[in-house]
């Protein structure tokens, strides 16, 4: 066994692993949440780190912390939170549409 030894095992339901699954699947799936797909869905199946890191393109440390996001909050965990910035200067609906 190649890696270190870790105490963050990775389970999945079945309807976890599917939707992971569709996910690789789509062509419309951002890259980012496809490589987190793949990495869990190799952790899951008994993969070590080092290896899941190596295959997907991510660092180790990476795909740890996304290991231990998907532990806390599932699915919902893989996707990227909200990051800072500067508010928008104008809203959606006050576009205008030149024609």
């Amino acid at each position: 066994m190649q890696g270190r030894s870790s105490n963050i095992q990775v389970e999945m339901t079945g309807e976890q692993q599917d939707v992971l699954n569709s996910w690789l699947r789509k062509s419309t799936t951002p890259v980012g949440l496809a490589k987190r797909a793949r990495a869990i869905l190799m952790l899951a199946s008994g993969e070590t780190f080092c290896k899941t890191s190596q295959y997907v393109g991510m660092g180790e440390r990476h795909i740890r912390k996304w290991a231990r996001r998907f532990i806390e909050l599932g699915i919902e965990g893989l996707y990227d939170g909200k990051r800072p910035g500067r508010p928008p200067v104008f809203s959606p609906s006050s576009r205008i549409v030149s024609g």
